[in-house]
């Protein structure tokens, strides 16, 4: 039961729309976008395509903070949330959610295309339906499955500039897809404790800390395989690989001493680092993009 405080200011609005998890959302759109085209992305679909992704995603995230309200209130990483501390009520979250989403759409629609806009819209239904109300509570696998529509933010600003599915936006969409789950059971190992309060059936809880840790280096690995995967279909050069290989031994370090269980801070130390890993991977990926056609061009002058 949430308990009734404050009224709510627009710091508790602007809490439910998740912003630093959209924020990272919107630079894999970005660079979704940026990797589509060798020159400039237009402007239009630069604005209203990263505004309407970005309102679409802050519903979802607000409908996540209204399904969650009375779980959040016994989970000490969540307790006080707008909702379950009642300084927003179910009501408002919800016209919030429902206006904010339908302004994302109508944008999407209108100003960039409705291949776009359908997918986005999937997107949120993804998270905010089928993996909030159902898979979360549902499986151990639900990180796994419902990471799908945590991961569509390259595609989506990809088919914003370019109005079609591309493989190589397929291929960014499947480098977040295999990162979602060491990215979250590093800190589901972390919180085990709050899940396992609340009946959350997350990988943890229902296996233990020892088998998620081996399952989170086991896709730690998998991700440096695929992280490859641009470099070997000719999307990205010779810096993004330099770059993947670096990180992702980063990421690999940091997942064995998880294993290891020596450093009891390993747990969110890993989490953090894939955070880092995840923005660092697409920022090269983009400097590749544009920096080594402009080096191999000046050699040739040269």
């Amino acid at each position: 039961m949430t308990q009734p405080q404050s009224a709510a200011n627009w710091r508790d609005y602007y809490e439910l729309c998740k912003p630093n998890v959209v924020l990272l959302m919107l630079l894999t759109s970005v660079i979704g976008m940026f990797m589509s085209v060798p020159g400039m992305v237009p402007w239009n679909a630069l604005i209203f395509g990263n505004l309407g992704i970005a309102l679409c995603a802050a519903a979802a995230a607000a409908i996540n903070h209204l399904v969650d309200s009375r779980i959040d209130l016994e989970m000490a990483r969540t307790h006080n949330r707008p909702i379950a501390q009642g300084r927003v009520t179910n009501r408002n979250a919800g016209i919030f959610a429902a206006i904010i989403g339908s302004a994302g759409m109508a944008i999407l629609l209108i100003l960039v295309n409705p291949l776009t806009a359908w997918l986005t819209l999937a997107s949120l239904l993804g998270y905010a339906v089928v993996y909030t109300l159902y898979l979360k509570r549902a499986t151990p696998q639900n990180i796994v499955i419902g990471g799908i529509a945590g991961a569509a933010p390259p595609l989506l600003g990809w088919t914003a500039v370019t109005n079609e599915i591309h493989g190589h936006a397929l291929l960014l969409v499947l480098i977040i897809f295999i990162w979602t789950p060491p990215h979250f059971w590093a800190l589901a190992i972390h919180r085990r404790d709050d899940y396992a309060k609340v009946d959350i059936p997350m990988l943890p809880v229902t296996h233990g800390i020892a088998y998620t840790k081996l399952h989170t280096l086991l896709y730690t690995i998998l991700l440096f395989v695929v992280t490859l995967l641009p470099f070997a279909t000719g999307m990205s050069g010779s810096l993004y690989l330099l770059g993947a290989v670096c990180l992702g031994a980063g990421f690999l370090y940091w997942s064995i001493v998880l294993l290891r269980g020596n450093n009891p801070k390993a747990p969110m130390a890993t989490f953090k680092y894939s955070i880092i890993y995840l923005m660092a991977l697409f920022m090269i990926m983009l400097l590749d993009h544009y920096l080594l056609p402009a080096m191999t061009i000046f050699e040739v002058e040269l």
